[in-house]
């Protein structure tokens, strides 16, 4: 039997991918100067103007303003563009109250939630090919557009990626490949097309030694010159598929960017990560989705679920068991394990926030392998 699965993804100059990278940059900049700053930054941006809110309670001081231009002037817009608006304030007494840690009480969540880590054993990256071709194609038409390589091209730009998994002999291959990129009013369409094609599609397909008789849709309505918030709004947190597994795993539905590590749909999901790609990485199974919950105060999950598709030997009991003994899931613990309090996030507001081998990470490291091999060895 046949399958086909499709991801998306989408470029720096989309829409919602400029706020995310707003939001995250301005968390950043705080990090640096105090690493404990509650930050929940949310931006929208429609037609001219750019609105940054949000609660934020720092020792530190950021000029929002010039950090969304910083963000902005390399996507190809200029200070006649848009108007600015700086709307934050201070974190809510209320969730201080949960989060903030003390002589008697432990770091608790910054808010009730659930979230999910997913891996799969399908290529380096530990990720779904769709997801995994859709960010490099992205990737590598903004890398031609930054570099002045890309006749025409403007900054948001999108990609859709539809592979055939045939069940009889386990083969992946691609189906079909779809690329929507902004471009100038003045332009050779046939020109345009064929750079993409040779110069994205088939660099990206020929990279990662993949089939050529693929189907390609460039720009179907045929023109593609008003974009990024002039031709549809922007949100801070809306592209959370992007960000995460392309839809082949389940999501709690809250967003990552702009958020500081207390905020457990951030830090969690990451850890939740960390976990299912060590539990793939160690070979007990092919694939493993983990769903963690917590309460808005309290330090410690309220449940943990794994499942790992009948791909390993072991038990969701057992498992579970495992994850509890090896790994330290309390707010405070995921902060420390992974080194949350460094200002590492704006450049996962693009391209996607796992899977990212360009990038130093530690939900991407798969250093608990043998912790996790020897505890099935000397339990079961």
């Amino acid at each position: 039997m046949k399958r086909y699965y499709t991801s998306e993804s989408v470029g720096a100059g989309h829409p919602d991918k400029i706020c995310d990278q707003i939001s995250d940059a301005i968390l950043d900049e705080l990090l640096k100067q105090d690493k404990n700053s509650r930050v929940a930054c949310d931006v929208i941006a429609n037609e001219d103007v750019i609105y940054i809110g949000g609660q934020i309670t720092t020792k530190g001081y950021v000029d929002t303003i010039k950090i969304a231009w910083d963000i902005l002037k390399p996507l190809g817009y200029n200070e006649n563009d848009f108007k600015i608006i700086n709307a934050i304030i201070p974190q809510s007494s209320d969730i201080a109250l949960g989060v903030d840690k003390s002589k008697n009480k432990k770091l608790g969540a910054g808010d009730q939630g659930l979230l999910f880590g997913y891996a799969i054993d399908e290529n380096e990256f530990f990720m779904p090919w769709p997801l995994v071709l859709s960010h490099q194609l992205v990737k590598r038409a903004e890398y031609l557009r930054k570099t002045n390589n890309f006749p025409y091209a403007k900054a948001d730009m999108k990609s859709q990626v539809t592979m055939e998994y045939d069940e009889t002999n386990g083969k992946i291959k691609i189906a079909k490949i779809l690329m929507s990129i902004q471009h100038e009013s003045t332009f050779s369409e046939n020109e345009f097309k064929n750079y993409i094609i040779e110069n994205i599609i088939k660099y990206v397909t020929n990279k990662y030694k993949f089939n050529d008789d693929y189907e390609i849709l460039i720009n179907p309505t045929g023109r593609f010159v008003i974009g990024g918030p002039k031709g549809d709004t922007g949100l801070t947190g809306r592209k959370i598929i992007v960000d995460t597994y392309g839809g082949f795993a389940k999501h709690g539905g809250g967003a990552f960017s702009g958020k500081d590590a207390t905020k457990i749909d951030r830090s969690a999901a990451y850890m939740a990560r960390y976990v299912a790609k060590n539990i793939v990485a160690s070979k007990i199974a092919k694939k493993c989705e983990i769903q963690l919950s917590y309460a808005i105060g309290l330090p410690n999950p309220q449940s943990i679920y794994v499942d790992t598709f009948n791909t390993s030997k072991y038990s969701e009991e057992e498992l579970i068991k495992m994850i509890y003994a090896l790994f330290d899931l309390s707010v405070e613990g995921i902060i420390n394990t992974l080194d949350l309090l460094k200002p590492i996030y704006l450049p996962l507001a693009t391209y996607g926030h796992f899977g990212r081998i360009d990038l130093n990470l530690p939900w991407e490291k798969t250093d608990m392998t043998d912790k996790i091999k020897n505890y099935f060895k000397n339990n079961y």
